[in-house]
């Protein structure tokens, strides 16, 4: 499944490719050499830079991309590596700045990708035929932190911990995100069972409640035709809800259940939500 977004480096378009079969990015080399080097011809100048260094085919392949004319066609496209690579080749006085922007570090991480959790109303990188399942909760997470983390969209090896509370071990995790895709989620009550379930699993090292909100939402507007009006829930009672999910259902079931709207269509709710999601995450 390929996917396509268009980011934006000091109001220079930047085109930019998910690769579902190998959950990574891709990036239009001409896009990135053009925010690079201000070049008046980026795609010769591209060429010549790929002829010097054969050492950037290693990072790079081709893609149909959209071009101005609405149209896709093949083009160069570059990894994340690459990119690193490229603006150590070239000399640019953006390079710097450049280097922030694509590892996250011109804002603070809840900043970015807020940011992109807005655009997900219009937006139509994710495929809902995953609804559901993890392949869908690694899109939304790759979506909302590529450039920012490292591992974005990726799933842990490690076994981790938070709160005194261990999550799922790394070791055994293939296995039980497999069982989860295979819960029935036909029902409110299965949705939230598989709520708690994938929250347990906690399948990247950082930024699990952000995306898994999303999941749900999309899993419940799917099933349902409801998605949850996060500004109703609390967060001190949100997060003990979570905190008991684990032994007792009973809290978040019904706290979910007083916040469920038919409104699945309403900006505005959406917009709400992902403020209070992110509310959720900031420490006291």
């Amino acid at each position: 499944m390929i996917k396509y977004s268009i980011r934006s480096f000091i109001n220079k378009n930047i085109r930019a490719i998910w690769d579902d079969d190998n959950s990574k990015w891709w990036y239009s080399a001409v896009d990135v050499l053009f925010a690079l080097t201000d070049s008046t011809n980026p795609r010769i100048y591209w060429n010549a830079i790929k002829r010097r260094h054969p050492e950037l085919n290693t990072f790079c392949r081709q893609l149909k991309l959209y071009a101005g004319d609405g149209k896709k066609y093949l083009s160069d496209v570059i990894n994340e590596h690459g990119v690193k690579k490229l603006g150590l080749i070239l000399p640019s006085k953006n390079n710097n700045e450049f280097q922030k922007w694509l590892e996250g570090n011109l804002d603070p991480v809840d900043e970015q990708s807020k940011r992109k959790a807005h655009t997900l109303f219009e937006s139509e990188l994710l495929d809902i035929s995953y609804v559901g399942k993890t392949k869908l909760l690694q899109q939304i997470h790759a979506y909302l932190f590529e450039g920012i983390y490292s591992f974005a969209g990726q799933i842990r090896t490690k076994t981790i911990s938070k709160g005194g509370f261990v999550f799922a071990n790394g070791d055994f995790l293939p296995q039980i995100l497999k069982d989860i895709d295979k819960m029935p989620d036909d029902t409110f009550p299965q949705i939230v069972d598989k709520y708690v379930e994938m929250n347990i699993a906690h399948p990247f090292m950082e930024g699990n409640g952000r995306s898994t909100r999303i999941w749900l939402d999309l899993l419940l507007k799917e099933r349902l035709k409801k998605c949850i009006d996060w500004s109703k829930i609390e967060k001190n009672d949100y997060l003990l809800a979570m905190k008991e999910s684990p032994i007792n259902q009973k809290l978040i079931f019904d706290l979910l259940n007083n916040a469920l709207t038919n409104d699945i269509n309403n900006r505005e709710i959406f917009m709400k939500g992902i403020d209070y999601s992110y509310y959720y995450e900031e420490e006291e």
